[in-house]
């Protein structure tokens, strides 16, 4: 039996780990602060659900494992300045950005970017935290001890948010799905709708783009590459070494969903192109009870994490899949007086998309 060590115990490790039981690949998500001699790493391929990690007892063990499947991608990946610094290297199109060293650089950083900054912390922050977004008047009210700690992008006006989801094998070959369309809201992903057939110009450029990163890096596995839409075409906003909140649809959606192809790449298995014949909807469970009624509903597939419920903190996800557009439609018009409030944004903006 393949054995698969998961650095990190959140829900990507858990859905990695279903995702290995019918394979008959046991994957083990272990927390950053595990014994190492409780750990069996020695026989196991080692992966992450995570991006950066202190340094511990066990993440030392492992730093020094062999088949730590891109081991040295993730903190290259993990800091916002070498991120950019690739795609700049590269050639690939982003948001014109800079390191942000010293507030005496506001007024070039807006004369040349104008008049909206992105600050994002280099390391760290997601789901809206760690990010700024400021005018020249409101400059002053970035904490100190971010100069240095931060670059800062300029604010891009985009007509939508897509991510790729893409796996690359240790033999060099890719496999890609559909672009997902995304609705972030306060910085943190809601809903995300996916067809089987994106916009051709868009796939064609979004795949081009995340072949070239993967090959220059050598990485195995899936990789999630998020892009604004813009009348000149995508452009690259963040890119994540790992399973994707955004490919979550797949697990319902696709022949081979996002967890089981992350696997199957750095495992060795079979690669094929994943089949997807139907549009999905994820819907994101952020801060809301478990509320059972939701499969009153035929089409909904409740992924529950089985966390503490938190505000702001994402605590499950709902999947939606079926070759009719409209049952989908219909669906969530059902589940949205199951849902709190805050929810009937999400669901309207991918109803729009469906219709």
């Amino acid at each position: 039996m393949k054995q698969v060590c998961v650095l990190g115990n959140g829900q990507l490790g858990r859905m990695l780990r279903q995702a290995g039981e019918p394979l008959g690949i046991r994957v083990w998500p272990v927390g950053l602060d595990a014994d190492p001699q409780a750990v069996p790493f020695a026989q196991s391929v080692i992966t992450a659900e995570i991006e950066r990690w202190p340094e511990t007892a066990l993440t030392r063990e492992l730093a020094r494992h062999n088949a730590f499947v891109n081991r040295d991608v993730f903190p290259l990946i993990a800091d916002r300045l070498t991120q950019k610094q690739l795609l700049d290297k590269l050639g690939l199109p982003t948001a014109p950005w800079q390191l942000l060293a010293d507030r005496s650089e506001w007024p070039q950083v807006f004369s040349r970017l104008g008049e909206l900054a992105i600050v994002k912390r280099r390391t760290g922050g997601y789901d809206g935290r760690g990010q700024w977004r400021l005018r020249e008047s409101d400059a002053d009210t970035l904490p100190a001890e971010c100069y240095g700690e931060c670059i800062v992008e300029q604010g891009i006006h985009f007509s939508g948010e897509v991510s790729l989801v893409g796996a690359r094998g240790h033999d060099g070959s890719a496999v890609f799905y559909p672009l997902t369309h995304n609705l972030h809201q306060d910085g943190i992903l809601r809903t995300s709708v996916a067809f089987p057939q994106a916009s051709a110009t868009q796939q064609k450029q979004a795949e081009t783009m995340l072949r070239a990163i993967m090959d220059e890096l050598n990485y195995v596995g899936v990789m999630a590459m998020e892009c604004f839409v813009t009348p000149q075409g995508l452009l690259i906003n963040e890119l994540a070494p790992r399973v994707h909140n955004s490919g979550h649809w797949t697990q319902n959606g696709a022949s081979i969903s996002q967890f089981e192809l992350h696997l199957r790449a750095i495992t060795g298995l079979p690669l094929p192109q994943p089949v997807v014949s139907s549009p999905s909807v994820m819907v994101n469970l952020i801060g809301s009870d478990l509320n059972y009624d939701w499969l009153k509903l035929p089409l909904v597939h409740l992924h529950w994490y089985d966390k503490e419920v938190r505000e702001g903190r994402k605590v499950g996800h709902l999947n939606l899949s079926d070759n009719e557009p409209a049952l989908i439609d219909a669906t969530l018009e059902a589940l949205a007086p199951l849902l709190p409030p805050e929810y009937a944004s999400g669901i309207a903006w991918a109803q729009a998309l469906l219709r």
